[in-house]
């Protein structure tokens, strides 16, 4: 599969051949299971076809399960300059619950090891977690202070970007199934809110900006690869499954491993490739405008989509100014914080649909 991977960068390189690359990112299934020496091959197979600046973000996602001490020394002295590592929460019955292989030690564990080799660690913590200990008013109390536990836990390791998300109850998980039975409560929007609120005011209380909705950084460690995408950016993704975009297309590549290594094997792109509409391009522009600190330019809007799209946009988003919910600083609108956590709401009222 490596060798396939090398092939595909080699194919897809006059894709970017008049672009400079920012951000490498191993990512998506479990990237930590490659050597270090297959990290550095393929770094090297990058650095041979594309243009890439002199001090590109590499940033490997982990889950601490994959980084013992010895593998966290090995990948210190490789090109691997970013870690960002799925810990969760560091709460036993949490990690149980989401069915995760690590526990609570080990989390701790491979963030003190990290820290001591990295300067720049990203962790995912996750919110709305229901407790099924206790109900009502009490639950909400002892969920909320168990959330801020892991808030501060995570920021007495000094890392200097956290990403957060809502949980989310995928079909035919061990989650789904306890839900079904009655054993743990349904994730509820009333927690999720007060515990995203709690995660932004604390984050924010410490140093950290909220760049984008479920992303916050120390200055200077906002994720680069993030930011490349939430502003819209060129990216090529590789191997199975994996999803590029060049601000026109989107393309992904099939999911399935045979037939992605017969592809490549035979020098064919294994993907398809879906030309974007100026509704595609303008409703994602709005979705990921909304969700960070630059917003959406009101002169993009009208310059790229024209005077009648920014007269729709302008009638659509007068109810949310009027409430709270969204601000307008010059010629760009943005989310409130009254408005952030409902952002994917706010953006859909804001849709065109079928523009050709």
């Amino acid at each position: 599969m490596v060798l396939a991977l090398a092939k595909e960068l080699q194919l897809r390189s006059s894709e970017f051949q008049n672009e400079t690359i920012e951000t490498i990112y191993f990512g998506g299934g479990t990237p930590s299971v490659l050597t270090t020496d297959e990290i550095r091959f393929l770094i090297g197979v990058v650095y041979e076809n594309y243009n890439v600046v002199e001090n590109p973000e590499i940033t490997l996602e982990a889950n601490p399960d994959d980084l013992s001490k010895d593998r966290i020394l090995e990948l210190s002295k490789s090109p691997i300059n970013r870690l960002s590592i799925g810990i969760q929460s560091f709460f036993e019955d949490d990690l149980q619950l989401m069915n995760r292989a690590h526990n609570a030690e080990e989390a701790k564990a491979c963030l003190s090891e990290a820290m001591l080799h990295f300067d720049n660690i990203s962790v995912d913590l996750i919110y709305g977690i229901p407790d099924s200990s206790q109900n009502g008013e009490q639950a909400k109390q002892m969920s909320n202070e168990k959330w801020q536990q892991n808030i501060n836990t995570a920021l007495s390791f000094g890392i200097p970007h956290i990403s957060s998300y809502a949980l989310t109850v995928e079909p035919k998980t061990a989650l789904k199934k306890l839900i079904q039975t009655g054993k743990i409560a349904e994730p509820n929007d009333e927690v999720a809110q007060e515990h995203f609120m709690i995660l932004v005011n604390v984050l924010e209380d410490n140093g950290f900006v909220h760049y984008e909705l479920s992303n916050f950084g120390k200055p200077n460690y906002f994720s680069k690869n993030n930011s490349a995408y939430w502003l819209g950016k060129k990216y090529i993704g590789i191997g199975p499954s994996a999803h590029s975009y060049d601000g026109i297309s989107r393309s992904w590549n099939v999911s399935n491993n045979s037939m992605y290594l017969k592809s490549i094997q035979e020098s064919q792109l294994p993907n398809e490739t879906e030309i974007l509409s100026i509704s595609d391009r303008y409703n994602e522009y709005i979705m990921t405008g909304l969700r960070t600190i630059w917003g959406v330019s009101l002169n993009r809007i009208e310059n790229e989509f024209g005077l009648d799209t920014l007269t729709y946009l302008k009638k659509q988003s007068a109810k949310f100014l009027d409430d709270g919910l969204l601000s307008l600083d010059g010629d760009i609108l943005k989310t409130t914080t009254k408005g952030k956590f409902l952002t994917d709401g706010i953006a859909s009222d804001l849709f065109l649909i079928n523009l050709a």
